[in-house]
């Protein structure tokens, strides 16, 4: 049935990509996988409300208030079960694994992921895991990109704006926010971006956010609108909300990090999803506000009643004053991270972004709250609450512009630009002089074994050394005469000849400079055997080095020809000019 499908629906496809010109089939794929992409992300959101509704019912018609703290166990088992049977454990989540891909795989993300997030996470989250969607969603639309792109034998650079243009998408139908859309991709996942790259990114993010605003219910979509107006006259308290987000930003990226290293470090995953769902159900007793996304916790404090977040806590009965629940929210605001590490740790499928909105919006509050009951001036609660949360996702994501136009998207216009600007500038100057790297940026060094902060580390970690190896060296053997060697030299087109013994294990190397004395010297050829000529090499270089470690070899030896070893035997030789070959290809590539 499905083949079907797949067939009816390529079809026509396939005739457009022959009819049509390369620019305009391009612009066609742009709307084709913002259109897909968009009604992905709208399926998700339908599905997660599904289930959550679902264990709402059940949890009332028991009249168990404690009853939906045990959900978040059966959706991370359930997702922990399809992953291991359904997935063969086979399953990547992550931007780091993306842009992986884009640099290491040509772009090429396996088609089971065009579904697989969905599900999953759909699981984790509906059923109350507290963590985000908006991961799955880009990670969705990218697998939607890449395989449409590989499907019409699109070129890789096609292929990898097509990617972006699925995320996009994602994004923008989450949040109906188009702008934000594109941006993620340009910030997050396309590190080197065109200008003609923005125009297929814009069209797919367009029609992802139509898509959301079509379907998708009003309530569905986080949205707000603004009680009060930009006053210039806070902009000192803005100040001091965008270092405080920083701060936060940092605390975030180190406590997730420590928590799901910890998690991850149970071995039997069995037992680490029955940690995680222990461990979320006595936070969720205390605290029911972590419950799921959180999404609906934040347009509470937006409407400011937050004495309705202590509802069904074991805590609400010590619960009354305006102090105790600013240090209830206070507790929600830290202890977010550490739910969202617990379910991703355990085995959950989220990400980050959803809790960044949770933390900022309850940051931003607690810290206008905090000033208002001070007396000395009065400022504006929601609005602080909105800063807020482009405060963190800037911190968290090192995506200001993304956290800029999302705020001020959501928000209905652009009345809060100028603080939006502010508090995001400052999250991340702060944040970054602490941790150079984001998460996902960290996350990327260690899979690509190098730094990304600049462009061009980043371009030499696209090479692929083992495509740069050259095997059209001769080679002898340690005991070979002098005679054999003029034969292979007669042959051979190369001044460089390895000896490998009989496990082809390099002993050393024999240059034609070296030897060219003794060659025309034939009173020495009797008795010269190769291991008297040969030399040790300046450098070698193993396979799983980067080209950044390459290059520093080759300047420190001032070698234009090194050998390439796995392990202890010979593969073959890199040659710098062919290295540099390559990157200035890909630095054209990127233009």
């Amino acid at each position: 049935m499905i083949h079907k499908i797949h067939t009816f629906v390529s079809k026509p496809i396939l005739y457009l990509h022959d009819t049509l010109s390369q620019r305009q089939f391009f612009v066609l794929s742009s709307i084709l996988v913002g259109l897909t992409s968009g009604l992905a992300a709208v399926v998700l959101k339908y599905f997660v409300h599904s289930i959550e509704s679902f264990v709402t019912f059940y949890s009332n018609y028991y009249e168990r208030f404690f009853l939906f703290a045990v959900f978040p166990l059966v959706g991370i088992l359930l997702t922990v079960a399809y992953v291991r049977y359904f997935l063969k454990g086979k399953f990547k989540k992550g931007s780091a694994e993306i842009v992986y891909t884009i640099v290491k795989k040509s772009s090429t993300i396996e088609s089971q992921q065009m579904y697989s997030h969905l599900v999953t996470s759909a699981l984790t989250v509906g059923f109350g895991g507290s963590t985000g969607l908006e991961s799955p969603m880009v990670s969705t639309g990218s697998a939607i990109g890449s395989n449409y792109g590989r499907m019409y034998n699109l070129s890789y650079k096609d292929r990898t704006i097509l990617l972006a243009c699925g995320s996009a998408a994602g994004i923008a139908a989450a949040f109906n926010s188009p702008i934000a859309g594109v941006l993620f991709a340009v910030e997050v996942l396309l590190t080197d971006v065109s200008a003609a790259a923005f125009i297929p990114l814009i069209i797919s993010a367009a029609c992802g956010a139509l898509l959301s605003k079509i379907i998708l219910k009003q309530g569905v979509v986080l949205s707000f609108s603004l009680q009060q107006p930009f006053n210039y006259h806070n902009v000192p308290h803005y100040v001091v909300l965008g270092v405080l987000a920083g701060l936060i930003s940092l605390y975030y990226a180190r406590m997730f990090t420590w928590v799901d290293v910890k998690m991850k470090s149970v071995a039997n995953r069995w037992t680490r999803v029955i940690i995680g769902g222990v461990l979320l159900f006595l936070l969720l007793i205390f605290f029911p506000p972590l419950f799921g996304e959180g999404y609906e916790s934040i347009k509470v404090l937006a409407s400011l009643r937050p004495s309705e977040l202590v509802n069904a806590s074991l805590l609400q009965k010590f619960i009354h004053s305006d102090g105790a629940i600013l240090l209830f929210l206070a507790a929600l605001m830290f202890l977010k991270t550490i739910a969202a590490a617990i379910t991703i740790g355990s085995g959950g499928n989220g990400g980050s972004f959803g809790p960044s909105l949770f933390v900022g919006a309850y940051m931003g509050y607690i810290f206008a709250r905090v000033v208002n009951l001070m007396g000395f001036v009065h400022i504006p609660e929601v609005n602080f609450a909105l800063v807020g949360m482009a405060g963190i996702l800037s911190g968290v994501f090192y995506a200001p512009l993304t956290a800029i136009f999302l705020i001020a998207e959501i928000t209905g216009g652009y009345g809060l630009m100028i603080p939006l600007m502010i508090v995001a500038a400052l999250s991340i100057t702060v944040v970054h002089y602490f941790e150079p790297l984001s998460m996902e940026a960290k996350k990327l060094g260690t899979m690509l074994d190098t730094t990304v902060e600049n462009r061009d580390k980043f371009l030499l970690s696209k090479l692929d050394l083992s495509t740069l190896i050259e095997t059209n060296f001769s080679t002898v053997k340690p005991d070979d005469t002098l005679p054999s060697l003029i034969k292979v030299i007669s042959t051979s087109n190369r001044n460089t000849f390895p000896v490998v013994d009989e496990h082809n294990e390099l002993q050393g190397l024999i240059h034609m400079d070296h030897v060219r004395s003794i060659i025309f010297s034939p009173e020495k050829h009797s008795g010269t055997l190769m291991k008297d000529l040969m030399t040790r090499p300046a450098a070698v270089i193993r396979t799983n080095e980067n080209l950044h470690s390459v290059l520093k070899k080759f300047d420190d030896t001032n070698q234009w020809n090194l050998p390439v070893l796995d392990n202890k035997q010979y593969l073959g030789f890199v040659s710098k000019s062919n290295v540099l070959t390559k990157y200035r290809s890909e630095l054209l590539k990127s233009v």
